[in-house]
């Protein structure tokens, strides 16, 4: 069922066009008493969003690099292999448009155990804070909507954040929560720059094994 309400799909009335919200602090509330959740985080931004909400060191965290567009994929894959496990992809605005086809493929799968947070800071952090679409119009949420996701809701105000996240873990279909955010640049959060290390980290987390 889809969420409606104050941003739902499209800009608000009376909004600009860009958001507001700490990024940092919106993250860190939607993450809070996660459990067991595995999370991918797609990179630059939001990987640090995520490391600086739960720890750098945490296990059940995939944070990509060097992946522009694949995160939202891997987060699929891994909630239709672990349909027992909370999957939550964490990404930005530029990263998903770089493959935003597979809202599409989320839709068709509809997993119950998917939801997909895009923090949208309307610019690519990763390739030199140039503006992204989302800057002049496009509505990542219309889009995820149009896809055939069924719960969607954009958040604008801290005071809609707890509603984002009771969407994401109660939703009996896949989710998705738009985050209109500060245009801001956070500090980096310092972390391990090994893929390898973190696929086999989060492997033993998640399997037991190495």
């Amino acid at each position: 069922m889809t969420k409606t309400g104050k941003g739902d799909g499209g800009r608000a009335a009376g909004k600009t066009a860009s958001g507001h919200l700490s990024r940092r602090e919106a993250v860190k509330t939607l993450l809070d008493d996660i459990g067991d959740t595995l999370i991918v985080a797609g990179l630059a931004g939001a990987k640090g969003d995520v490391l600086a909400a739960v720890g750098p060191d945490y296990p059940l965290v995939f944070p990509f690099g060097g992946a522009m567009g694949a995160a939202t994929a891997m987060g699929l894959g891994l909630a239709l292999a672990q349909p027992d496990k909370r999957v939550l992809v964490v990404t930005g605005d530029g990263e998903l448009l770089m493959n935003v086809g597979t809202l599409a493929t989320v839709a068709v799968a509809n997993p119950p155990n998917l939801g997909i947070v895009c923090v949208d800071n309307e610019h690519y952090g990763e390739t030199g804070f140039q503006k992204s679409h989302t800057a002049f119009g496009t509505d990542l949420a219309t889009m995820a909507s149009g896809a055939g996701i069924g719960a969607v809701r954009t958040v604008w105000e801290a005071a809609e954040l707890a509603d984002a996240a009771a969407l994401l873990r109660q939703s009996n279909g896949a989710s998705f929560v738009l985050l209109k955010v500060a245009v801001d640049d956070p500090p980096k959060v310092k972390t391990v720059w090994d893929a390898v290390y973190h696929k086999m980290r989060f492997r033993q987390a998640l399997l037991g094994t190495p």
